[in-house]
């Protein structure tokens, strides 16, 4: 049986800890962070309004599913309510569950969800497709007062396919990453895709999200690694992608990767799969501010060698000490600079080839080699940080994150743009933030930025001094050339900010989509599309 995450938080309840030691002081003295109050003790004491749901509706479902796979019991509906922002979190904390669905379905195979969709549309029923639930932009939470059902989908969890001459496999959209990365790894190949998700999300929602993974230097994003997709709407069945590449008009499957179920819901991916490396090596270099550790990032990106792992943490983010999640605050080293993390893989051969050349072009830019063990603990604490952010609500803070990325001449702009935003409005907002800055994903024209904040909560709704922030941060980046996300999709959250990078005429064109694909508009209203109901 597939495990359920931790209601109110992130991931196995088994798995939270306290904040390290030195991290609670450091919240107190230099943010003025005090306790706050205790979050529900139990599920049980969480109740979601009553569901809408009219007897014909569960009637069709259940004539669909079956009886066992149509859920309206409170804990399956509280567990599928909004997904893993620190709002939605602190909704859920304070024991608002109004966005809970009015029920859970849960369908085996294509002709199921295809069935299902059908029957919603006629009973004019709103679906909100359901992997992991790690959505962090309002990705879970429909629009309009309709009711609806999350199309959860986890039943659909196997892998259908795996071809071995053209290195792809097809697995299904429930299927989690650490079970498709197992079944992928007992026949020697890898996906190698880590994003710090991995643990709970799904192959559905990497597609549906556009999710990019910790060794994005090396493997690519997962849309880069889409070959295939089927996809059930309300208006039939697309079967996308017989060819890896084709000039046979415009990519229908990049109308799916990012759609975030608006216009289907996808039942396969057929997937590039490499084989699973023979070994990994990990380290850590030193560089004396984030513009010179920026410019040897972009060096290896477009000159190579190119790492599977490249990131960089600015000043603040290396200072704090957030690469280990578990040392967090322990150490303040004046003198940190930037901690950029590398990680190569192959045989031992092809890791010392590539380390040597990479070393000479860091040490060329600046950079001071600091050995395995920076990086080598990055690599243990890399799933850490959304439970230290548990610990850090827990400990009565306000922690959050947000992402873009640009071209690489407009970097030092967006990043100086985006940090005067969060800490301007915070400050304001009576909550000044800690603000920290890592480079994570990179491209030979680009890279993105992922933005961590943490302030006090503060007095009064520490939610909507977040969304003046984060309002003030799109615009910083709206202005300054950037993409509103990056890896985390749009959601509700980022939709106003996507209007204006994509313009009406885009906006225009989304919509025609929908209209085709899904004419009853019942998939996930209010998602993605600027000005959607």
């Amino acid at each position: 049986m597939t495990q359920d995450m931790l209601w109110r938080g992130w991931g196995d309840p088994g798995a939270a800890a306290p904040l390290p030691d030195g991290a609670a002081g450091l919240l107190r003295d230099l943010l003025g962070v005090r306790p706050a109050a205790a979050p529900p003790a139990d599920l049980a004491d969480v109740a979601p309004p009553a569901s809408r749901l009219e007897y014909a509706a569960y009637a069709a479902l259940v004539a669909v599913v079956g009886v066992p796979h149509v859920r309206t019991d409170a804990e399956a509906r509280v567990r599928h309510t909004r997904g893993k922002s620190t709002p939605d979190l602190l909704r859920l904390r304070a024991g608002d569950a109004a966005a809970a669905p009015d029920a859970v379905v849960l369908p085996g195979a294509h002709d199921e969800v295809l069935d299902v969709l059908r029957a919603c549309a006629d009973l004019d029923v709103a679906v909100v497709p359901f992997g992991g639930g790690t959505s962090v932009v309002g990705g879970l939470a429909p629009r309009g007062d309709r009711p609806f059902v999350a199309l959860d989908l986890r039943r659909m969890d196997a892998l259908l396919e795996l071809d071995e001459e053209s290195r792809t496999a097809v697995l299904q959209p429930g299927l989690r990453a650490p079970a498709a990365e197992a079944l992928l790894n007992a026949r020697g190949y890898t996906l190698g895709h880590f994003p710090q998700s991995y643990e709970w999300a799904t192959i559905g929602g990497f597609a549906a999200a556009r999710s990019s993974g910790q060794a994005s230097a090396g493997y690519g994003r997962f849309d880069e690694m889409v070959v295939g997709l089927t996809v059930a709407t309300p208006a039939g069945t697309l079967d996308l992608g017989r060819a890896p590449r084709s000039a046979a008009g415009p990519d229908l499957r990049q109308l799916v990767l990012g759609s975030e179920g608006a216009f289907g819901v996808i039942t396969s991916v057929t997937v590039r799969i490499r084989p699973r490396p023979a070994g990994t090596a990990y380290e850590g270099w030193r560089f004396p501010d984030f513009a010179a550790g920026t410019a040897a990032l972009r060096r290896l990106a477009q000159d190579g060698p190119r790492p599977a792992v490249l990131r960089l943490s600015d000043e603040t983010e290396t200072l704090v000490g957030l690469a280990d999640p578990s040392a967090v605050g322990a150490s303040l080293d004046a003198a940190a600079g930037c901690l950029a993390v590398l990680g190569f893989e192959g045989t031992d051969a092809e890791i010392a080839t590539a380390r040597a050349a990479a070393r000479a072009q860091l040490a060329e830019a600046g950079g001071e080699p600091l050995g395995a063990e920076p990086g080598e603990k990055w690599e243990r604490g890399r799933f850490a940080a959304p439970y230290l952010r548990d610990a850090l609500l827990d400990a009565g803070a306000f922690a959050e994150t947000l992402e873009t990325a640009a071209f690489w001449s407009r970097i030092p702009a967006l990043y100086a743009a985006v940090r005067d935003a969060l800490t301007t409005t915070l400050t304001e907002s009576g909550t000044p933030p800690l603000v920290l800055c890592h480079i994570s994903h990179v491209y030979e024209t680009g890279a993105s930025l992922y933005f961590t904040v943490v302030s006090a909560q503060g007095e009064g709704d520490p939610v909507a001094h977040w969304a003046k922030a984060k309002d003030a941060a799109t615009a910083a980046i709206v202005a300054t050339g950037g993409t509103v996300s990056h890896h985390h999709g749009v959601g509700t959250d980022h939709r106003a900010g996507y209007g204006r990078e994509i313009g009406a005429l885009g906006a225009d064109v989304l919509r025609a989509v929908k209209a085709a694909l899904d004419p009853s508009g019942i998939l996930n209203p209010g998602i993605l599309i600027p000005g959607d109901a």
